[in-house]
C-alpha cells in the first residue's frame, strides 16, 4: 500500500507525512513500518520516468536508466533484508521507541507551555471544523481527512515548485562540486540537496539527466542517491513536531523509524562489500534489457510499482 500510494502521488514526503498523522490517530506502529518501507520504494518511480527523456539515444538511455533504477534496486534490497528482520526481532520499532521517548521528554520541558504550532494552526483547524460541522456523525471526520490530505498534496506541490525555482541552480552547483569527490561526499550532497528541496524525487530527477549525458558515472551517482534517502526523512520528522498530546511520541517514533531504516540500510548494504555492488549490478542488467527492448521498461515500471503491489494487496484480502 505504501509503494502504490507513493507511486501514484509521486512523493514519499507526502506519504510519510500522512503516515505520521495516521499513527498519531491510532494506526499501530507495526502496520506503519511496512508502509514507510513501501513508500521508500515507490519514490524512485519519478527518476525512472525522467530517464525516459533519453529513450531516443540508446547509449544515453542506458546510462540514465541505470542511474535511475539503482535507487529502486537499493530500496528493494533494503526492504528485502530489513523487513524480515523487523518482523522477527523488531529492531526498528524498539530502537525508535527508546529514541522517541528521550526526545519527546526533552522537548516537553521547553515546549509544553508554548504550543506555538497549535496556536498557528488553530484558526485554520477551527474554520475547517466549523465548515464540516453540519455533517452527521462520522462523516464530519471523514470530510476533514479528505480535506486534510488534499491540502497536504497542494502544499507539498506548491512548496516543491517554489523551492525548485529558488534552489535548482544552487543544487546543481553543489552536485558538481561534491558528487564526484567520493562516497561520503556524494551521500552528504544528496542529503543536503534533498533537505533543501524537501523531495528525494526532485533530487534524483536532477541527477539522472547528468548521468545520461555522461557527466557523472553510475559509481558516483550511487552514493548520491543513498543520501537522498536520508534527506527525505526530514519531512516526516517535521510533520511529527506538529503533533501534540499523548500521541506525539508515537508520531515521532514512526518518523525516527523512517530515518533509522534508511541509515541502517546504507550501513548494511553499502558498508558490506559483498552487498555493495548488488544494486548497481541489478541496475545495469535492467538497463541492458531496456536498451534491447523498450517493452521491458513498460513491464518493469508497471509490474514493480503497480501490478505486483496491487496483486499482493488483493491476495492479502482473500
Amino acid at each position: 500500500m505504501g509503494l502504490v500510494a507513493t507511486a501514484l502521488i509521486q512523493s514519499s514526503s507526502t506519504v510519510s507525512s500522512i503516515i505520521v498523522g495516521m499513527v498519531a490517530g491510532g494506526l499501530p506502529i507495526e502496520i506503519a513500518i511496512p508502509l514507510i518501507m513501501g513508500a521508500n520504494i515507490g519514490t524512485s518511480l519519478t527518476s525512472t520516468i525522467v530517464s525516459l527523456g533519453h529513450v531516443r539515444n540508446g547509449e544515453e538511455f542506458g546510462r540514465a536508466f541505470s542511474a535511475a533504477t539503482v535507487h529502486d534496486a537499493f530500496n528493494i534490497v533494503a526492504v528485502a533484508i530489513l523487513l524480515p528482520l523487523e518482523l522477527l526481532f523488531s529492531p526498528l520499532q524498539r530502537s525508535s521507541e527508546a529514541l522517541a521517548a528521550l526526545l519527546v521528554s526533552d522537548a516537553t520541558v521547553d515546549m509544553k507551555g508554548m504550543n506555538f504550532m497549535k496556536t498557528l494552526l488553530a484558526p485554520a483547524s477551527d474554520t475547517l471544523g466549523a465548515a464540516v460541522g453540519w455533517l452527521p456523525g462520522v462523516w464530519s471526520g471523514i470530510a476533514l481527512i479528505v480535506i486534510g490530505v488534499a491540502l497536504i498534496l497542494f502544499v507539498v506541490s506548491a512548496i516543491g515548485k517554489l523551492l525548485r525555482k529558488v534552489m535548482v541552480g544552487r543544487a546543481k552547483s553543489i552536485m558538481h562540486a561534491s558528487v564526484g569527490r567520493g562516497p561520503l561526499s556524494g551521500m552528504a550532497s544528496g542529503t543536503v540537496i534533498t533537505v533543501l528541496v524537501q523531495s528525494s524525487s526532485t533530487t534524483t530527477s536532477l541527477i539522472v539527466p547528468l548521468a545520461g549525458t555522461g557527466v557523472f558515472s553510475l559509481k558516483q551517482i550511487y552514493p548520491f542517491t543513498l543520501g537522498t534517502n536520508i534527506g527525505t526523512c526530514i519531512t516526516a520528522l517535521l510533520a511529527a513536531t506538529a503533533i501534540t498530546g499523548p500521541t506525539a511520541v508515537l508520531a515521532l517514533q514512526i518518523a525516527i523509524v523512517h530515518l533509522l531504516f534508511n541509515v541502517l540500510g546504507i550501513v548494511l548494504i553499502y558498508g558490506l562489500p559483498f552487498l555493495r555492488q548488488l544494486p548497481p549490478t541489478i541496475a545495469v542488467t535492467l538497463a541492458g534489457l531496456a536498451q534491447k527492448n523498450k517493452l521491458y521498461v513498460v513491464a518493469y515500471m508497471g509490474g514493480l510499482f503497480f501490478v505486483l503491489p496491487l496483486a499482493l494487496i488483493g491476495f492479502s484480502q482473500l
